[in-house]
């Protein structure tokens, strides 16, 4: 895609959505010059998938942007993204999620993590089911962790033209959300991310109450994998 492309499409979509949701530009196989592209508008928060690609641009990138890292996470490759990761979205087992603490508290950081719920009728999306998140959440263990802060939760819908579908799953992840807020975070202000849409159903997912969005595709092109 030619370089004038990304801003303009990156631009569009920034101005299309509401002020409380949150972009985050998915660059994952995308080269620095079209990261900076998008961080020349003005933007800061870009989503990563992989740890091996994410660790070299923290290290060539400015250092004020805010890496998100949305994919699926080994336990073992935590250790190389622990020091700088602004947002762990994939949190899909309680494994995870101490190895997350462990690393933070060695980094003497506390990192912002969503749990990922499976929403979707794909058995190959990874996520917790309803048990498992509640089984993490009332855990002394999970009570105990002091270098990680559950902002909310995320998912993946169904790769699908049904919109019906669609709506379907992000209004039980809602529910979900609603029903862990309860439950668990009753009056803590820092429980309120709903991390939902793509690019193909970012706009249905804001109708459905998404505060968070992962947009690759709509803004750099399709991916490129080497």
């Amino acid at each position: 895609m030619a370089m004038e492309h990304i801003s303009e499409n990156f631009e569009e979509i920034k101005n299309s959505i509401p002020g409380h949701v949150t972009l985050v530009a998915v660059s994952k196989t995308k080269p620095n010059d079209h990261i900076m592209e998008v961080y020349n508008c003005g933007h800061k928060i870009f989503g990563e998938s992989k740890a091996q690609e994410l660790v070299p641009k923290y290290e060539e990138l400015p250092k004020d942007i805010k890496w998100h890292m949305i994919g699926h996470l080994q336990s073992n490759k935590v250790k190389y993204i622990a020091p700088f990761v602004d947002y762990i979205h994939s949190v899909d087992s309680f494994k995870i999620l101490k190895t997350i603490n462990k690393e933070a508290k060695k980094n003497e950081r506390v990192i912002d993590v969503l749990l990922q719920m499976h929403i979707a009728e794909e058995e190959t999306k990874f996520g917790l089911s309803w048990e498992e998140a509640e089984e993490i959440l009332q855990s002394d263990a999970f009570k105990a962790m002091q270098n990680i802060r559950i902002t909310g939760l995320m998912c993946m819908a169904t790769f699908t033209e049904d919109e019906k579908q669609i709506r379907k799953e992000f209004r039980l992840l809602h529910n979900y959300f609603d029903r862990i807020k309860e439950k668990y975070f009753d009056g803590k202000d820092f429980f309120r991310e709903r991390s939902m849409g793509m690019s193909n159903d970012y706009q249905i997912a804001i109708e459905e109450g998404s505060t968070m969005i992962r947009v690759g595709s709509n803004i750099f092109g399709k991916r490129q994998y080497t």
